[in-house]
């Protein structure tokens, strides 16, 4: 399948991974592919954040990606199902975190992998955005899987990433109508 990335969602991979190295993560996430696509420049998927106002937003995205972390991952529209039938996640965690500390039911956390080879591996939710970026690619037409693929993939998947994005305005359909028109480059 990484055969036919551009040079551009490439980077966006290796980009993930020197952000999950920084930030000290045991594996690389959905969230870090995102913040690596907000660092990218000059792309079709910063064009389309550009477009939609994110660009210049990426550390107010980390923020809000850090504030999911902390509530064990759970998205907004899980708060509020939880919320429907009286339960308080902001009370919850902030009982759990006075018992167990800051940052105590962030998810992610667990034994540290890929000591032997130096490598983080990708998390599953982090694989399936690479898996929906082939499918969504393939639905479009496009012989090759550009970092725009990878942004629209990260709309689809449940969770705080694309909750993220939502509240950013940046769902799939805003994105695709984001994106630079024109011929977009072929198989790398």
């Amino acid at each position: 399948m990484f055969e036919r990335f551009t040079k551009s969602a490439r980077d966006v991979v290796k980009g993930a991974v020197t952000e999950a190295e920084r930030t000290g993560a045991d594996s690389v996430t959905e969230e870090h592919l995102l913040l690596a696509l907000l660092a990218q420049e000059g792309t079709r998927s910063s064009s389309a954040l550009a477009s939609l106002g994110i660009a210049g937003r990426r550390e107010a995205v980390a923020r809000a990606l850090a504030e999911a972390r902390r509530r064990g991952g759970l998205s907004k529209a899980d708060q509020e199902a939880l919320a429907g039938i009286g339960i308080d996640v902001t009370e919850i965690v902030s009982k759990v975190e006075a018992t167990h500390g800051e940052g105590a039911m962030r998810s992610g956390s667990g034994p540290r992998r890929g000591l032997l080879t130096g490598r983080r591996p990708f998390t599953r939710r982090a694989k399936d955005v690479l898996e929906k970026s082939l499918r969504v690619a393939l639905g479009r037409g496009d012989r090759y899987i550009g970092d725009e693929h990878l942004l629209l993939a990260l709309t689809t998947q449940p969770g705080p990433v694309a909750d993220v994005l939502t509240e950013y305005g940046a769902t799939y359909g805003a994105v695709e109508r984001a994106l630079p028109s024109g011929a977009a480059p072929e198989a790398p």
